[in-house]
């Protein structure tokens, strides 16, 4: 075999005629992209992405109202440590089962309508924390608002990703994640000012404002293709292209790519076909390489670190990481496009696997020591011991992990994995392939959160760390050899490329 045909690009084409088709091809598309006009696809990214904006007030929500739920004077309404703890833990369960549902919603009835849909959780889920008389009634308000977190996370990106071209897909899939961290920055800074009932007020804002603004954009051309409403379509494509270009052109880019795939039923005897089941696969395992990166076991602690590191005002210092993570989240957006997803999620893996590691060797270096504070069973440090210089810098050694693991989190594994699922499946197996994927992100995400402290009992603080560390590694090694790279593809290529891998 001729090297040429060895090395297939990603359409994987393999005689000189194909070749010449998709240059042609890519020059049509070329000249299609110059006169898109992306004004008002901006303008429905942004009546989306309001809803990672309530989803990340809904997680940033009881960081500052657990403190004040267990000072209130109502003992129907305080939290006691248990309490609090499923407080802020429930949510993550409401958002499994809102990935189940969701994945069955966005082929039932559309993108836009589930979106829509999923606002009504939201403000019904804050409005019973607002009138809440009862412990049970906060907790039935967290459920609510994560199941419309669990919905809002799939829809949300699939609606982007079919939505946008390849030339500003990457960017606006990544303000997914960017709006999910100023959610919980917005709720962080709301919180210094206001009590846990007003700030439930605050919250409820951003998705009444999400139901308005999606009463006025379009539903996704290619879910509307799916249903044979072209001429829906082709009003969409208008609406989101500007008037200048040719939309009957890329209708009949994404119908022919339909009509190879055939039926856009998902059956059983699909699961055996390599464009189903190996996105699946990297898709599901993206998930759950993200939550064994120690994210949400270094945010749960990160006020506590900030306070034995001898901060005066904890609560401040958590608003400063919370507007690193959206700094940070914005500058892979904005090189999304042109650095790729690959690169990204490899210089993440890296940055997290040195970050954890020498969290490890902190917590092995302190833990010899039983003069160090323990909280909830987590050896931290202190800085406040006469003649205490090395445990000082040992704790800004901890915060210097702490902000490297942050920024290496919001470069990559924050956002990337979000976007990539959302452009791997092929439209037949999308809505099940997401919802099996923001089952497992908010399932791991539970269970590492409920039994981290079994596992610092199992492993040690050092030891848990570096498992941590061990799976970034993993991740990168993952990355490096499944991963594919999608950036510049449209979808209909991105499919093309798993079944030509078989």
């Amino acid at each position: 075999m001729d090297s040429s045909e060895e090395s297939k690009p990603l359409l994987g084409a393999v005689d000189g005629s194909v070749n010449l088709l998709d240059a042609q091809n890519d020059s049509e598309e070329q000249n299609y992209l110059d006169k898109v006009q992306n004004g008002k696809l901006y303008l429905a990214t942004f009546a989306a992405v309001l809803g990672p904006l309530s989803f990340g007030f809904v997680l940033g929500y009881s960081s500052p109202a657990i403190p004040d739920l267990q000072r209130i004077s109502d003992p129907n309404l305080r939290l006691g440590n248990e309490e609090a703890s499923w407080f802020g833990s429930v949510v993550t369960l409401g958002a499994a089962l809102g990935g189940v549902i969701g994945g069955w919603l966005v082929d039932k009835i559309g993108r836009k309508l589930s979106l829509m849909m999923c606002s009504i959780p939201f403000i019904f889920g804050f409005t019973i924390i607002i009138s809440a008389q009862s412990i049970w009634m906060l907790y039935l308000g967290r459920v609510l608002t994560g199941l419309a977190s669990g919905v809002t996370s799939l829809v949300v990106p699939l609606y982007i990703s079919e939505t946008a071209h390849t030339r500003v897909r990457g960017t606006l899939g990544s303000c997914v994640q960017l709006m999910v961290v100023t959610g919980i920055m917005g709720a962080y800074i709301a919180g210094l000012v206001l009590d846990w009932r007003w700030l439930a007020v605050v919250c409820s804002l951003p998705p009444a404002l999400m139901l308005v603004l999606m009463c006025f954009m379009p539903e996704t051309p290619r879910y509307l293709l799916t249903q044979n409403r072209r001429a829906e379509a082709c009003v969409a494509l208008r609406f989101l292209r500007g008037p200048e270009v040719d939309h009957e052109w890329e209708c009949r880019q994404i119908e022919d790519s339909s009509a190879e795939r055939g039926s856009r039923l998902l059956g059983l005897q699909d699961l055996q076909k390599p464009e189903i089941y190996k996105p699946f696969i990297i898709g599901v395992l993206l998930m759950f390489l993200q939550q064994m990166t120690g994210i949400n076991a270094i945010m749960f602690y990160a006020q506590t670190i900030f306070e034995e590191a001898n901060f005066k005002n904890s609560s401040v210092a958590t608003v400063i990481v919370a507007a690193v993570q959206v700094s940070l989240t914005a500058v892979a957006a904005l090189i999304m496009d042109r650095a790729g997803r690959k690169v990204l999620l490899i210089i993440s893996g890296v940055t997290m696997a040195i970050s954890t590691g020498v969290f490890g060797v902190y917590f092995k270096l302190t833990a010899a020591d039983p003069s160090n504070s323990s909280i909830h069973g987590l050896y931290l440090f202190t800085t406040q011991s006469p003649g205490g210089t090395t445990e000082g810098a040992l704790a800004w050694l901890a915060l210097g992990s702490m902000g490297m693991f942050i920024a290496g989190f919001a470069l990559g594994w924050g956002p990337i994995p979000w976007l990539v699922m959302s452009e791997i499946f092929p439209a037949k197996s999308r809505g099940f392939a997401s919802g099996a994927c923001v089952l497992t992100n908010w399932g791991s995400a539970f269970i590492i959160t409920k039994e981290f402290h079994d596992l610092l009992n199992l492993l040690a603080n050092s030891g848990t760390f570096w498992l941590f560390s061990g799976f970034c590694v993993l991740n990168v090694l993952f990355t490096a050899f499944f991963v594919p790279e999608t950036k510049g593809k449209s979808l209909e290529q991105i499919e093309e490329h798993f079944r030509g891998s078989s």
